[in-house]
């Protein structure tokens, strides 16, 4: 992937997700905040969007299955949190990482608990999950799983095509926060959205953050774009894979798409 701030969105994924980009020039987003000059690389222009639930919203969507009290209980006697314990799982029943995305069938996840801040800026977004069936065991509550984490992918995929049409174009997703910490997670991300999907290279980048800003206030090096091309690297990148898998999430993305379309209707019909 090309090198340099600018080819670069960094995605922050906890309870909820933050998106940060940066350009040269200024650009203005439709539902993404900014752009900020300088507000987080000296130079550059900072457009910052997210998902107002990204973590907690996959959380409280496998809470709903009757399986989710089973697997807690198997979670807890094996000392995992539960959600590990769901990615164990179907790590376990995949030959390749990329088939994640398969196991999720006809279930279509919309994550919009707390509304979609971006790209629509719409506080009253509800989410929406389509395709379930009577089925209360663990392997359905693993593929209703998998349904949400593309789910996630599929809100960053319009972060960036709404970024793109306004002149921010990152070739490379750099991920970092807990919630993305699964290999599985990164490979399902990378094939949502339609874009390579990076390990940042330390544990704490927030950490190493600060200590670049120490470097350059201590003299160490002689600007931040110095002190972060000298400090950080990436770990594991995840690339897209396949024109199967491709095919695959274009499809589930315009029925994702749809979903969120006729959640619109339904809220002004009701």
């Amino acid at each position: 992937p090309a090198v340099g701030p600018e080819n670069r969105l960094a995605y922050v994924f906890g309870t909820s997700a933050c998106t940060m980009s940066s350009s040269h020039e200024e650009a203005s987003v439709p539902g993404v905040w900014g752009p900020y000059y300088s507000a987080m690389v000296p130079g550059l222009w900072l457009s910052e969007g997210g998902q107002s639930a990204a973590g907690e919203a996959i959380a409280r969507v496998v809470e709903y299955h009757p399986a989710y009290p089973t697997a807690r209980a198997e979670a807890d006697a094996a000392g995992q949190d539960v959600l590990a314990y769901l990615l164990d799982r179907l790590a376990a029943r995949l030959a390749e990482p990329e088939k994640a995305s398969r196991v999720a069938g006809d279930i279509v996840v919309v994550p919009d608990f707390l509304g979609n801040r971006a790209p629509f800026a719409d506080p009253d977004a509800k989410a929406i999950i389509s395709g379930l069936d009577l089925d209360t065991s663990i392997n359905s509550l693993v593929d209703l799983y998998a349904a949400g984490l593309t789910g996630l992918g599929y809100g960053l995929r319009q972060i960036l095509a709404v970024q793109a049409d306004h002149g921010v174009s990152p070739s490379l997703v750099v991920i970092s926060g807990g919630a993305g910490d699964h290999p599985i997670i990164k490979q399902i991300l990378a094939d949502s959205a339609g874009v390579p999907v990076a390990e940042a290279g330390s544990s704490e980048p927030v950490l190493l953050g600060s200590a670049m800003l120490g470097a350059v206030a201590a003299g160490a090096y002689p600007d931040l774009a110095t002190a972060m091309m000298r400090m950080s690297s990436l770990g594991q990148i995840y690339e897209p894979r396949g024109e199967d898998i491709k095919a695959l999430h274009e499809r589930r993305f315009r029925a994702f798409e749809a979903l969120q379309a006729s959640a619109r209707l339904i809220r002004d019909a009701v």
